[in-house]
């Protein structure tokens, strides 16, 4: 995780300049962007030919003993072979382009593969759902134990790339996700998470600032918990000049208080018998990290229909989380960066912020992955249109869309685990108690505002996602 806090940290080429276009071979955002929408174009070129990539993108499938398990595993060796090196050859690329050692990488995605096809297995047993089985949780806690108790090895880490797995998934999340869907859900999305954002930054911030804390800490802290947690601490500490080990501590706490969301959020609306999509809204506005977030609502998917009372398709989870998380919240990072840098620059004193702030920092500071993200939307949309809904359930979906969310389904698998792996409660315990209460204070007015939002004055909208 050091190592993409420092590549997300780093001064941003300025549009038009040289560096600019070598940026769109050398920057995280841009790889997953180039991964995902490789992805979806051979998928869309292959369905419009007739097939489909469902040969390369293999899962596990259901089974209830371990013999049935393995026979799967024997019988499909081929697939799992090309599709570790259909992975390993796209992010490899990608990471030697982005400076990291490949055969490093490449022995550490190895294992990162072969431990997340066993959790795969173990989340397609029969009784997962009945033990709380489900992959993303379980590549979480496992990672958490490896990595506190045991420890990694120093050349496992270069293959623990969190936001590249995460970023990547999102892009394919889109092909998931059509325009159509986005539009009729965007405005609403939009809304719920600006409430929350703003009473979320306001609560940690005028907290923070009443604990002593500096303007610009509690700026960053504030916009972590608000927008978009860990790229929106550092776009925020870079614009207002919060020092370094301040903007070290807004991502440890984002990263502490998304790990234990993980689990409470989805066990929470677990209990409740929340609907599917009402929950994914409830994750999206609440969570404070891509990769955790998803990871809770891609285990309460994980419920519907294994578990008793809870009701909505299983996908409408993790499209509510993209249109809350994705949508309404991560957008928005740009923004806040340039409107907190207006506010350093012009009212609060000695921020020792010297350079002016133009438009196009709204552009350098954009995750790119989302506009990867719409753009996979985007040709999906167009490469089923033509077909009325019947025929997108019984062609478009098992044939193109389908396909994707497996691969998609990976890539996250990838990045809940290496979460687990790259977290250290030692390092969580560092950062003191005035920025862990302000920050907790945030939380405690995210969930509850979030949670009455989610079940009760958009539930209507909610529940009906995916329907």
């Amino acid at each position: 995780m050091t190592e993409a806090v420092e590549n997300l940290a780093a001064p941003l080429p300025r549009a038009g300049s040289s560096r600019w276009w070598r940026a769109l071979i050398a920057r995280e955002d841009w790889w997953a962007s180039w991964i995902g929408l490789g992805l979806v174009a051979v998928a869309v070129w292959l369905f419009a030919d007739g097939g489909s990539i469902r040969w390369l993108a293999v899962a596990p499938q259901k089974w209830h003993q371990w013999s049935e398990a393995s026979h799967q595993l024997r019988e499909h060796a081929t697939q799992y072979a090309v599709l570790f090196a259909t992975w390993a050859v796209l992010f490899g690329i990608g990471a030697r382009a982005l400076g990291f050692r490949l055969t490093r990488f490449l022995a550490s995605f190895a294992v990162v593969y072969a431990v997340s096809l066993l959790l795969y297995v173990l989340g397609q047993w029969d009784q997962a759902s009945r033990y709380n089985l489900e992959p993303p949780l379980v590549a979480l806690v496992l990672g958490l134990l490896v990595s506190n108790v045991i420890g990694v090895p120093k050349w496992a880490e270069s293959g623990l790339r969190v936001e590249f797995y995460v970023k990547t998934g999102i892009v394919l999340l889109g092909a998931a996700v059509p325009l159509t869907l986005i539009a009729w859900g965007g405005p609403v999305a939009i809304l719920q998470a600006g409430i929350v954002s703003l009473a979320t930054f306001g609560t940690i911030y005028f907290t923070g600032v009443k604990l002593g804390l500096d303007r610009r800490f509690a700026a960053t802290l504030g916009t972590g918990g608000a927008v978009c947690g860990v790229s929106g601490a550092i776009a925020t500490a870079g614009a207002v000049g919060a020092r370094k080990e301040h903007t070290s501590i807004a991502i440890t706490l984002v990263v502490l208080w998304a790990v234990a969301t993980v689990f409470v959020l989805p066990l929470l609306a677990r209990a409740l018998h929340l609907p599917t999509g009402v929950a994914g809204a409830w994750i999206g506005t609440s969570e404070f990290a891509d990769a955790a977030g998803m990871a809770a609502a891609q285990a309460y998917a994980g419920y519907a229909g294994s578990v008793a009372g809870i009701q909505g398709a299983p996908d409408a989870a993790v499209q509510a989380f993209t249109l809350m998380k994705i949508i309404g919240r991560d957008v928005w990072i740009g923004v806040w960066a340039f409107v907190l840098a207006l506010v350093a620059t012009t009212r609060w004193e000695r921020t020792e912020v010297r350079s002016a702030v133009g438009a196009s920092d709204i552009w350098r500071r954009f995750p790119k992955f989302i506009l990867g993200f719409l753009i996979a939307s985007a040709i999906v949309t167009l490469a089923s249109r033509g077909h009325n809904y019947a025929d997108y359930k019984k062609v478009v979906q098992p044939t193109l869309v389908a396909p994707l969310q497996v691969l998609r389904v990976w890539a996250f698998t990838f990045a809940f685990l290496s979460i687990g792996l790259t977290t250290r409660f030692r390092e969580l315990a560092s950062s003191g108690a005035r920025p862990f209460i302000a920050f907790t204070a945030g939380v405690a007015v995210n969930l509850l505002i979030g949670f009455v939002l989610s079940t009760r004055l958009f539930v209507e909208f909610w529940t009906q996602l995916g329907q």
